[in-house]
């Protein structure tokens, strides 16, 4: 189960009490961690910068939670035709397919629907025709939509929706009645434009609506968000807000309308136009709470400007910078709780490290055609906290140089499509703490000094605490485990 989408889940649901001093959402990561504690709830998977992603229940405690769920009508699962469940459930998770509703049931109490794994469309109405107005949470991600639900219009009690993962294209005019909405997931659905009666959503805090385009390993490249709204600093309640488009000749009125956002924790922008980074800035300097931050040119020689004057979020633990740098913004080193850090496309001439090294928390360093220099130094006790190194793409580097001291936590390097690069990085046998060491799409001399038999001589005694050695380029590809 994803983390963040339960922390909704439980907040749209009524499960967590509002505490002084901290968000519902910061509420219900503390009854998590309680859980975590507890043995109640386990760990499945972690980012790369330590923030759980994944996790699940023990399979007995499982079933004592279904077992308990049913007798007190709190919840039912429909996984097989006739399956039981009581009059006034409030919960219910259909499983599978809608064969497996009951007919001519009364759903009248019903406050949470979920499906999983249904392959027919859900034609609501003729499966519920009495309606489900008390609904509150409706989660039909995966489920084989192409439109919008029109019963969803009748449910003014509705606080999440979910069409994650669906075919669906348009939202209809009528999504502003929905006034208790908090969470509207359209991440991965085919929607590009809203309707400006979204904008009477005074209490939505979680409006996500992009998808990705995959055009190889190394591209999350094509980006797809929605047409940002003129007046998108109405909803004053918005924590998450991802992706808005700004291409579009309003683009300065956008940015400007994003300052008023001052909830956000999460913001995410595509297509920024150089004119408009002055005006950006100015708003970033307002959202106090911002946490995650990412930002994506129009096009690869597109200068991203946000080089001004900045005071900026002091939480910020994450930024996502695609497009033209030409240099770093000289407010970056001052982002101390700074702990992931992705840019692409920065083409900068001067080396980026010297101005990364010192940041006391970062965790995750991705530089992809970042440098255009021919030597990259790692100095000595630069990059204190830092685990994930990944490189790709730099044209001009033929030397990597990694002094005694310097990242001395990393556990994994990834080295990608550096076609100059000439020998394995100097220094990398200090690196005591390395598991994984990955080499992509790298040029035939260079992954000739990596066989088997060469691994001694170039690696020395690195090989007695690393892992694995992964390779792909013009000698095929290969997997060493040491």
């Amino acid at each position: 189960m994803e983390h963040m989408r339960l922390v909704r889940l439980w907040t749209a649901e009524g499960f967590v009490e509002a505490k002084e001093g901290k968000t519902l959402e910061e509420v219900a990561e503390d009854y998590f961690n309680e859980l975590l504690n507890r043995n109640l709830m386990q760990v499945v998977g972690t980012t790369s910068y330590g923030r759980l992603k994944t996790c699940r229940i023990h399979d007995l405690l499982r079933e004592i939670i279904i077992s308990k769920s049913r007798e007190q009508n709190f919840a039912a699962i429909a996984k097989e035709q006739n399956a039981m469940w009581p009059d006034k459930v409030r919960r219910l998770s259909i499983h599978n397919t809608l064969q497996n509703v009951q007919q001519n049931r009364t759903f009248s109490k019903l406050r949470s629907f979920f499906m999983f794994g249904v392959a027919e469309r859900p034609y609501l109405h003729t499966k519920f025709p009495n309606g489900f107005r008390l609904l509150g949470v409706l989660d039909l991600r995966g489920a084989p939509l192409t439109r919008f639900p029109i019963e969803v219009v009748n449910l003014f009690y509705l606080k999440y929706l979910s069409l994650r993962n669906t075919k669906v294209r348009t939202i209809p005019s009528f999504i502003g009645k929905l006034q208790n909405l908090e969470t509207l997931d359209l991440k991965h659905a085919d929607v590009t434009v809203l309707p400006a009666e979204i904008l009477k959503l005074k209490r939505l805090q979680h409006l996500l609506v992009y998808r990705y385009g995959i055009e190889s390993y190394a591209h999350f490249h094509s980006k797809y968000g929605f047409k940002g709204l003129e007046k998108i600093g109405a909803l004053q309640s918005l924590q998450k807000l991802s992706l808005v488009d700004a291409d579009q000749q309003s683009s300065g009125i956008i940015m400007h309308e994003l300052g008023k956002l001052t909830q956000l924790t999460r913001l995410g922008i595509i297509n920024l136009k150089t004119q408009d980074g002055e005006m950006l800035c100015s708003s970033i300097q307002n959202l106090t709470n911002l946490r995650a931050l990412s930002i994506m040119s129009t096009e690869e020689e597109e200068i991203i400007d946000i080089h001004h004057r900045l005071r900026p979020p002091q939480f910020l633990q994450r930024i996502y910078f695609t497009g033209r740098l030409q240099t770093l913004p000289n407010w970056i080193p001052n982002l101390h709780s700074l702990v992931k850090v992705y840019l692409k496309w920065s083409r900068l001439r001067d080396d980026p490290l010297i101005f990364l090294q010192n940041l006391p928390n970062l965790v995750h360093l991705e530089l992809l055609q970042v440098y255009e220099g021919e030597t990259l130094c790692f100095r000595a006790g630069g990059f204190k906290k830092l685990k994930h190194l990944g490189l790709d793409k730099f044209d001009e580097l033929r030397c990597i140089q990694i002094e005694i001291g310097a990242v001395q936590r990393v556990e994994k390097l990834s080295i990608q499509r550096c076609k100059l690069l000439e020998k394995v990085p100097l220094g990398i046998e200090h690196l005591s703490k390395l598991k994984l060491l990955e080499f992509f799409d790298m040029p035939h001399e260079f992954l000739k000094m990596l066989r088997p038999d060469e691994q001694v001589n170039i690696i020395g005694g690195l090989s007695t605490f690393l892992k694995c050695i992964l390779l792909t380029g013009e000698m095929g590809d290969g997997k060493f485990t040491l």
